[in-house]
């Protein structure tokens, strides 16, 4: 007639960084057997004290036996296999205790301890919808059994049956309460646990940041990246810087304040890289390796232009560098040195299942490599392909060829001077092209004896185009 109410659940599991957690719920068979021994005091209860008819004997055995019954039909029949088979018993429990309500017509108090004992099984098992369900079944079978026997001649229980139909009630409430309040109390220290781990996890993550770009990071953490061995070919612009001066300033200072100045540079460094959105690869001595385009990309001309702006803005900030490093008694001329080339690479996750290093490889990274070898202090060389991406926003002038390992002719490579939108009329240097014309002059390039030259030929050019006016 009645079920437990977290009878048929199963165990509620936690699991937690030492070890599962598991929260025990009543068991289904024991929950059953208590209500149904209850069910059957009342019933005995009320054929001793003659308010219910003598044939409810029967109903005795039944409640004692009903609960064996149901454990073997859902754990040994084919209806194991059904996963709400413990709400569809509980149903059942429902039309039963209904109908024995209206069988012994409506008697007042053993007919509201057996509803009540069903309603609370149904709401904690499955809540609201569970308890409606419950009602439905119960009055339905209520109506059933009244339309059979009729209404008692007194809705009112003798003491005796009225005491024991309580004390069945209470004591079914009060143990499945007992098991619910374990439940409770195991769940809140899980939840202490568990949080109590998770803020170790999150502050543990933030430390393993520290040797991971955050792009990278952020890729893992989020489950768009899996850690395993796994390249791709991606269009990245590839950017290296070291300081040139920096051996000399090693001979000189002492390893803990050369290894505090060099801390100092790579964090200011590293800033404006993370400014631009570039992926730090790694740091070697006083050399940079940063590249762009993955694990996030704007698009290679996009990605190409994030890069040379960071360099320029570099070679600004190093300017503010030197000041502060020559108030502290620096007195080395520190200059940065960078090298960008834009072309395709291998990029993902190299080296072994247990340690993995995640950068790039290819003929790209060797020419950004000697390009930053072949720069000037203070100078910015790109390659080529980067100073065809970011010609229209940012001035260069031709340095022009060298030759690399791995590339078939000479690679033709590029100073980079500034943006233009912040050159004056003061420069050195202009540039223009329009279908069917190109310029590029460097003013500090042309030698005395080739200025004439150079102007009788824009004369030329200029009186050809005017004449085109005509």
């Amino acid at each position: 007639m009645m079920n437990a109410p977290l009878a048929s659940g199963k165990s509620l599991l936690l699991e937690t960084q030492s070890k599962p957690v598991v929260i025990p719920p009543m068991p289904d068979y024991n929950g059953r057997v208590l209500a149904y021994v209850g069910a059957a005091a009342v019933i005995f209860t009320g054929l001793l004290s003659h308010t219910f008819a003598d044939w409810l004997i029967w109903l005795v055995p039944g409640a004692l036996l009903w609960p064996h019954a149901v454990h073997f039909l859902t754990r040994q029949t084919f209806l194991r296999r059904y996963s709400r088979v413990r709400h569809k018993m509980l149903h059942v429990d429902c039309a039963l205790g209904g109908a024995f309500a209206g069988t012994i017509g409506l008697v007042a108090t053993p007919s509201l301890s057996i509803m009540m004992m069903l309603m609370f099984s149904c709401m904690l098992l499955g809540g609201l919808r569970q308890w409606l369900f419950g009602i439905f079944w119960f009055a339905l079978a209520a109506v059933a059994g009244l339309a059979m026997n009729g209404m008692a001649v007194s809705l009112q229980a003798p003491l005796v049956l009225s005491v024991v139909a309580i004390l069945a009630t209470a004591t079914f409430i009060c143990i499945t309460a007992f098991y619910a309040h374990q439940q409770a109390r195991a769940l809140m220290s899980a939840k202490t646990q568990i949080q109590y781990q998770r803020e170790q996890s999150i502050a543990l993550s933030h430390k393993l940041s520290k040797y991971l770009s955050p792009q990278v990071w952020q890729s893992i953490f989020t489950g768009e990246r899996d850690v395993r061995l796994e390249t791709q070919r991606k269009k990245l612009s590839i950017f290296f810087s070291d300081i040139k001066g920096f051996t000399e300033l090693s001979e000189e200072m002492e390893p803990e304040a050369l290894t505090e100045l060099l801390n100092h540079y790579f964090n200011e460094m590293s800033q404006v890289a993370l400014k631009y959105g570039g992926t730090i690869d790694k740091f070697v001595g006083d050399s940079i390796m940063i590249f762009f385009g993955d694990p996030t990309s704007r698009g290679p001309r996009e990605d190409a232009l994030a890069c040379v702006s960071m360099a320029i803005d570099m070679r600004k900030h190093m300017k503010i560098m030197r000041q502060k490093w020559r108030s502290q008694g620096i007195k080395t001329p520190l200059e940065i040195r960078m090298g960008i080339s834009a072309g395709y690479a291998t990029v993902g996750n190299f080296g072994a299942e247990n340690r993995m290093d995640y950068t790039i490889i290819g003929k790209e990274v060797n020419l950004a490599s000697r390009l930053e070898s072949l720069a000037d202090p203070g100078e910015i060389l790109v390659s080529y392909e980067t100073f065809s991406l970011i010609k229209d926003k940012i001035m260069c002038r031709d340095k022009g060829e060298i030759t690399v390992k791995g590339f078939g002719r000479p690679v033709p490579i590029y100073e980079v001077i500034d943006f233009r939108r912040d050159l004056g009329a003061e420069r050195s240097f202009m540039e223009h092209e329009k279908a069917g014309f190109a310029m590029y002059l460097d003013s500090e390039k042309v030698r005395g004896y080739e200025r004439a030259a150079i102007l009788q030929a824009l004369e030329d050019a200029a009186e050809r185009l005017r004449q085109g006016e005509d």
